[in-house]
């Protein structure tokens, strides 16, 4: 019965106790029994746990009595906390009548937990505003609730007060849940349309996903088409979430559950796409759906040749999981054969390459990120390119654009000045301030991605103290002074090394590059020259010692010219070996790009 059914999701800033507080609706509801208990339920990955944050939205039906003796069907939607997966946050908030809102008692509103608040209030969510881990000593709820209420608006009555490690006041949530939370509006009459949150592959059953029926009734023998990329499959099995895989006889609409298609990859069934009956399908899809574009590309290599198919093959997998994942082939002169690939983020990146090494043990090299920059020609032509190597000849080139950031970060007012000196350094501009609270700034700049990307997170909560928290989004691409920084060691470019810099910048970096690298390459037995060359000429260099031996050791006395003919001989050497010498540059050579600090 619809009017029972309450689909809602949590929505919090990473590590605020989401997790946790879904683990204790589920044995509130006796969904799980305690025997089959563990820490984050619906975190089903080690990297999840490990670092507090979930990637992969997930569901599960609660069955629920409340205080006025109705059982209730309850649908939690679980969304990713973080930047990188706004997208699949939007889609699972589509998905929801209601969102709690999770906010820490120790650190109070982050700059993620507003972004996602503005998505759920936008998709017209009722929000249910909750404060957690009032149990811990540093917990100040009463300053929060006040911080929320001026946010919100409301009264500080309605705001619930829960310690989600302890168990304490979850009652209040559920019955908040069963009062606030409106039951799903549906339409019998309509045709099947039902939306996809996410999706992942299953060995057995092919793509599994994870839909929310908008519309309609669907049973397991009917043939369905997914509407964005226009594949008709008949199902392998329908079923719910509880929380394993429960298959039943039909999902209605205002249910949540899986439809397991038999597809043999993700991208046939992408987040945010629809699915309607072949037979009778739906006029036009449910809005909202885009394909993930990728804003951070970085190489990766095998470090041993030989390990280049068990990479293309990892990659393969980890794709049939995550389809926002792109890649394909390159070579680089300096580290061979490997693969160019997109992520959605800095952190998405930080996941593919925990996984490679831990599901795969495979040991790789990942180059430095870098962004999609947009070249105009001189022939007016307009090309994209993800990779400093593909950037055409200067002499061709008309301008460079650069993907341009709006960037908000809330801090404490004590931090007003770092914040400001940390943007304005890599060519951030001030556009305003806001205070959602008495002692907390909402400061809104514009900056380019490509100075948000190596180390921007990790100096902001250092100046900070760990207090800021920031969120981004693309504005637009902009023209700017950009010009390709290369490495030469010995003589030959490093394609790995290269990167695209500003015009004022392009010094500076080159020279703590080569400064970096001159500590990072190991001695040879001849000089090694490296060089940052920028705009047509070399803008720094340095030398790698060459390791000596000493020829004239045997000789102690005797005739100068003695000792001249041998160095004469060894100089010959080191001549013949600089030719046809080849200089092996380590790994830690390629993070030494990564960790150029900003100084």
């Amino acid at each position: 019965m619809t009017a029972n059914i309450r689909n809602f999701c949590i929505i919090a800033h990473v590590d605020h106790g989401k997790s946790t507080l879904a683990d204790r609706l589920l044995q509130l509801t006796g969904t799980i029994s305690d025997r089959e208990m563990t820490e984050q339920v619906l975190d089903a990955m080690d990297l999840e746990r490990e670092k507090g944050v979930t990637i992969k939205a997930s569901a599960v039906r609660m069955l629920y009595t409340a205080q006025d003796a109705v059982e209730y069907e309850l649908n939690l939607i679980d969304t990713p906390g973080h930047v990188d997966f706004g997208y699949e946050v939007s889609r699972a908030l589509y998905a929801c009548e209601g969102a709690i809102l999770v906010v820490d008692a120790t650190q109070g509103i982050e700059a993620q937990t507003l972004a996602n608040l503005y998505s759920a209030l936008e998709a017209d969510l009722e929000i249910i505003p909750v404060i957690n881990k009032i149990d811990l000593p540093s917990a100040a709820p009463d300053e929060v609730a006040e911080d929320i209420v001026s946010l919100l608006g409301g009264s500080l009555d309605e705001i619930i007060h829960v310690s989600a490690k302890e168990g304490k006041n979850i009652q209040a949530v559920l019955e908040a849940i069963v009062r606030e939370v409106p039951a799903p509006k549906v339409d019998a009459e309509a045709p099947m349309r039902a939306l996809v949150f996410d999706s992942h592959y299953d060995s057995y059953k092919g793509v599994i996903a994870y839909v929310r029926m908008i519309e309609g009734i669907l049973r397991p023998a009917q043939t369905v088409r997914m509407m964005a990329t226009r594949v008709d499959v008949k199902p392998v099995e329908i079923g719910i979430f509880t929380p394993g895989q429960k298959p039943v006889q039909s999902l209605a609409a205002g249910e949540v559950g899986y439809i397991a298609t038999g597809l043999k990859t993700v991208q046939d069934c992408r987040v945010g796409d629809t699915i309607t009956l072949a037979s009778a399908p739906a006029a036009e899809p449910l809005p909202g759906y885009r394909t993930p574009k990728p804003m951070v590309f970085a190489g990766i290599y095998p470090a041993e040749a030989d390990d280049y198919g068990d990479l293309r093959d990892a990659l393969e997998k980890l794709q049939l999981n995550d389809a926002s994942l792109s890649y394909e082939p390159e070579t680089s002169q300096a580290l061979g054969f490997g693969f160019r690939a997109g992520f959605l983020g800095l952190f998405h990146m930080e996941i593919i390459q925990e996984r490679l090494e831990r599901e795969y043990d495979l040991d790789m090299v990942f180059t430095a990120p870098t962004v999609e920059y947009e070249v105009v020609k001189l022939d007016g032509a307009r090309i994209l390119i993800d990779s400093p190597a593909e950037l055409p000849d200067e002499n061709e080139i008309e301008e460079i654009r650069e993907p341009w950031m709006h960037l908000e970060i809330i801090s404490p007012t004590d931090f007003y000045g770092p914040v400001m000196e940390i943007v304005t350094k890599r060519r951030g501009h001030f556009v305003s301030q806001e205070y959602p609270a008495p002692h907390r700034v909402q400061l809104n700049f514009e900056i380019p991605l490509s100075e948000l990307i190596v180390d921007f997170f990790d100096d902001l909560k250092s100046r900070t103290r760990g207090y800021a928290s920031m969120d981004y989004r693309l504005v637009e691409y902009r023209p700017d002074e950009l010009q390709k920084l290369e490495i030469l060691v010995n003589g030959e470019p490093v394609d790995a090394l290269a990167a695209i810099v500003h015009k004022q910048d392009a010094y500076h970096k080159g020279q703590r590059l080569i400064t970096r690298l001159k500590a990072t390459i190991p001695r040879q037995l001849f000089d090694v020259a490296i060089q940052a060359s920028s705009g047509g000429r070399v803008i720094s260099r340095a030398n790698v010692k060459a390791l000596r031996k000493d020829v004239l050791a045997k000789c102690y006395g005797g005739d100068i010219t003695r000792k001249k003919k041998l160095l004469e001989k060894q100089k010959k050497g080191k001549k013949r070996m600089k030719k046809i010498g080849n200089v092996e540059i380590p790994q830690e050579a390629f993070m030494a790009v990564l960790r150029l600090e900003n100084e």
